[in-house]
């Protein structure tokens, strides 16, 4: 079993709907209820910000500024039984000159980059906005896979950010009709190096997650899913060394100079890959599945890859769960928070209805969002 990581403390302020807010916690799972509307995920996006990137909604740090909530942005601290021992967690948005910026303190001192975050906790969500993923655009599913990538190899992020500054000025300087050879050159290489890591890491999770998938039980409640990545080496990145993989990847991206300064882009790349998910059972592409089949798909596919963290890391991680028991009878209810609990860590559930929930009984705290105001 691994270890439990879990927020004992979060204070918000001018967060959201919330001017302020604050939970104490005792590590049990935590169960938020109320109306829609009222602030119960806004929460689990303050969490959600307790890890690298814009969070589980993706938004520019000046939006989430509660309106009316001044200017000197919003903040966020949390205590935290983290991998390292207990960490106090601030951070937030500041207006500057150069637009809103995000600052972030660990123990009160401040942090090179928001990646330490990961030498501390490990934070993991499912949202209902998630529900489109198997149906929706390419982007969406890389950038959910990346987000596995990075619960286990926070490296990964500052890789996949490298990489698109270095499109950028290669697609800048193309469409400007700068053919310097040396300069693209130079771009090149560094996009190769860059862009068969991120290939390799990606298929590396994919072979940890398909493992694992694979050792669960064939009565299991959620469908198990069949992984697999195309558009970017789809057979030999696993197999061929890196090395020989770059010079392939470099030697098209100059050969494709011309082409991609017509396009207006770069049109070979990682950035073209895409997840492919199957339910295994049906040997369905998931996509043709049912609304409630897909559904739950990515349920398990999120327990699994939960698990995987905490096998890797050795420590279990925080789970965000928005609307997790809408639509799913009594049964799998329970069987679903059997697993979640299962797992070892502190997870937070949101829902409309408290006896939803039920099946958790002691294992939870409960609280009642209203109004961007929570009770217990």
């Amino acid at each position: 079993m691994p270890e439990k990581v879990f927020i004992e403390e979060i204070r918000l302020t001018a967060f959201r709907n919330y001017a302020e807010a604050a939970l104490r916690l005792d590590g049990r799972h935590v169960v938020l209820t109320g109306d829609n509307g009222s602030g119960k995920t806004n929460l689990l996006e303050a969490i959600s910000l307790l890890s690298p990137g814009r969070g589980l909604r993706r938004a520019p740090y000046g939006e989430v500024t509660r309106v009316n909530g001044g200017e000197e942005g919003f903040s966020i601290f949390a205590r935290v039984r983290g991998m390292e021992g207990e960490v106090t967690i601030g951070t937030g948005a500041e207006a500057r000159d150069e637009g809103t910026a995000r600052r972030l303190r660990l123990n009160g001192t401040a942090a090179r980059t928001a990646d330490e975050l990961t030498d501390h906790l490990r934070v993991l969500w499912l949202t209902p906005s998630m529900d489109g993923l198997f149906t929706g655009p390419a982007g969406d599913r890389r950038r959910f896979l990346d987000r596995l990538v990075l619960s286990i190899d926070p490296a990964h992020g500052r890789r996949a950010s490298d990489f698109e500054r270095a499109m950028r000025s290669r697609n800048r300087l193309l469409s400007e009709g700068r053919m310097d050879p040396a300069w693209l050159a130079g771009l090149e290489r560094q996009m190769a190096e860059l862009g068969v890591a991120m290939g390799v890491a990606r298929h590396e999770m994919l072979g940890f997650l398909t493992h694992l998938i694979a050792g669960l039980a064939a009565d299991a409640p959620f469908p198990s899913a069949r992984l697999s990545l195309t558009g970017f080496f789809d057979e030999g990145i696993a197999s061929r060394p890196a090395a020989d993989l770059e010079e392939d990847y470099a030697a098209l991206l100059a050969e494709n100079r011309y082409r991609d300064a017509a396009a207006g882009r770069t049109t070979e790349g990682p950035h073209k890959a895409d997840l492919l998910v199957f339910h295994a059972a049906k040997d369905m592409d998931a996509g043709r599945c049912s609304t409630g089949e897909q559904k739950a798909l990515l349920v398990g596919l999120i327990l699994a890859h939960a698990r995987l963290v905490g096998t890797m890391t050795g420590f279990a991680p925080v789970l965000l769960l928005d609307e997790i028991a809408a639509h799913l009878d009594e049964g799998r209810r329970a069987a679903l928070f059997d697993l979640i609990d299962g797992l070892g860590g502190q997870s937070f559930m949101t829902g409309t209805d408290r006896m939803l929930f039920d099946a958790l009984g002691p294992r939870a705290q409960y609280f009642t969002v209203a109004a961007g105001q929570i009770s217990g």
